[in-house]
């Protein structure tokens, strides 16, 4: 494909704020940088397209350097789009109006650990992999294990306010900060402590957390950490059906247990994760769906998986012919007295609805495969289809409401899946994958773009948040004023004072003022 020119004096000035070697405009940087991992731009590349690259790429090594280029892009009114890792599924790394993509991932350094408070201080660029190996030399962890942990940084855990596989004990990222840097849009550089023992004063940080780089860039944060965990417990139970397993994760949860994985698979999804029985063996997506779809369109001949998904109506009658089982893992860390005493209880919540108990065997298989699933999307856009993934949350009372009107939305247009993850005594996060059939360029995305559409709507029309731990990017950003109302208008406002330039981030979360 074909690239803008870029305007020489940029790359000129900005080798002036930086080093050369610290700024690029080669076609393979500014491609790779036009995208993050939503599956749209997914179907893009497919089509041999990037729609938003930046004009240029720099790559700076401090929160000095980094209030440069925003101080210099504010003057000029270029736009400046923050990048971590690029693992986001939500288009919020899109360069919409070109400019220049700040990437943060030489910003890496743990620049303290204090065993006394149990904090650790580190630069947003730091891999989260790499920051939890650290933590783990010193006995310590911070207990937040998103799929992403292999490519996101810390600054993308805190753009998104992001989520763990462990969050139910550990919280979210928002609950582990006690202190930011954050680099204004005109340059200044600020930090933002943690207001916990001062009554009454305004936390500044949540207005920066989750704001996906829009009113400042993080360039460091002080986090609070814990103990390795002595001892370890999985759980793996089977409800006839998936109320009981979502009343047992309620008065677990509301009994005052603390678990630390909690993941209910609905009926496909069950089918689906029950390959862990065959040890050693862990079968492609494709193959599980092949698998369960094939016996099940029996009438259609030579019936395949793309071609169920070309017939959705077909598709939701044989999901119908399903077993009803649903499987509930629970995992639960600490000290080992405490685990032992907690497992016992909640075996015991679990057995009063009536469960199986399946002992360790999903909950460790699980574990051992926990992170696989993210890397084995590419086999069904190479067959034809596109997958994608949708987080949403509600309480406890609308919960079933939820995902029936979502669920319902989505099965008009292909094929879906969830589990229920991330519960607190309050509600619950529900974590829709669904597939769909790529069929050829514009189709392809249309379809993907109706499918979002009429999820989201459902969502909101639901009474569920459209989103609890991916962001809301450019994906989401439509519906960000149905769901906030008149607190958007109140966020436009803020964004207009932190940001006048409009240069952070524009186009993202829905925010009128670019």
């Amino acid at each position: 494909m074909e690239l803008a020119t870029v305007k020489p004096e940029l790359l000129r000035d900005l080798s002036r704020l930086l080093r050369p070697d610290q700024v690029s405009a080669s076609p393979p940087d500014r491609l790779s940088y036009g995208r993050d991992s939503c599956s749209k731009g997914i179907l893009w590349v497919r089509d041999n397209q990037v729609k938003f690259p930046p004009e240029a790429v720099v790559w700076p090594e401090s929160a000095r350097e980094v209030a440069k280029v925003l101080a210099f892009a504010s003057e000029r009114g270029i736009p400046v789009v923050p990048f971590g890792g690029g693992s986001g599924v939500c288009g919020g790394t899109w360069a919409l109006r070109g400019g220049i993509s700040l990437d943060l991932k030489r910003l890496n350094r743990i620049v303290k650990v204090d065993g006394a408070r149990m904090t650790v201080r580190a630069q947003a660029g730091i891999n989260g992999e790499l920051l939890e190996r650290e933590l783990k030399r010193r006995n310590l962890t911070l207990g937040h294990f998103p799929s992403s942990i292999y490519v996101a940084t810390l600054g993308g855990y805190l753009a998104c306010r992001s989520a763990g596989q462990f969050s139910s004990l550990y919280g979210k990222i928002e609950d582990m900060v006690e202190g930011m840097q954050v680099v204004l849009a005109d340059g200044r550089i600020v930090e933002l402590a943690d207001v916990a023992d001062s009554p009454g004063e305004l936390d500044l940080k949540e207005l920066f957390l989750g704001s996906e780089g829009t009113l400042g860039v993080v360039t460091e944060a002080t986090l609070r950490v814990h103990p390795q965990p002595e001892s370890e417990t999985f759980l793996g139970f089977s409800f006839a059906r998936l109320d009981q397993g979502l009343e047992a994760i309620r008065k677990i949860l509301q009994a005052g247990l603390k678990p630390a994985v909690v993941r209910l698979y609905d009926e496909l999804d069950t089918v689906l994760f029950s390959s862990y029985k065959n040890e050693g063996v862990e079968p492609s997506v494709l193959d599980g769906l092949a698998q369960i779809l094939n016996p099940l369109l029996h009438w259609a001949k030579d019936a395949s998986l793309k071609l169920a998904l070309k017939r959705p109506a077909l598709l939701r009658q044989a999901m119908r012919l399903l077993p009803g089982q649903c499987m509930l893992i629970l995992g639960f860390q600490g000290a080992a007295e405490l685990t032992r005493a907690q497992v016992a209880r909640a075996r015991e919540l679990c057995v009063e609805l009536k469960a199986k108990d399946l002992g360790e065997g999903p909950g460790r298989y699980w574990l051992k495969h926990r992170y696989s699933v993210s890397y084995k999307l590419s086999p069904l856009f190479d067959a034809g289809l596109f997958a994608d993934t949708m987080e949403v949350a509600t309480t406890w009372n609308n919960l079933r409401n939820l995902y029936d009107r979502v669920r319902a939305a989505i099965s008009r247009h292909g094929l879906v899946m969830a589990h229920f993850s991330h519960a607190y005594p309050e509600g619950c996060s529900i974590y829709f994958t669904f597939l769909g059939y790529r069929g050829e360029g514009e189709a392809s995305r249309e379809l993907y773009d109706r499918i979002w559409a009429e999820a989201l709507k459902a969502c909101v029309a639901a009474g569920g948040t459209i989103t609890h731990h991916h962001g809301v990017g450019v994906l989401k950003a439509a519906f960000m004023k149905d769901e906030w109302g008149q607190a958007m208008d109140w966020l436009n406002r803020m964004k207009r004072k932190l940001d006048p330039a409009g240069i952070l981030n524009p186009g993202k979360l829905g925010l009128a003022h670019d």
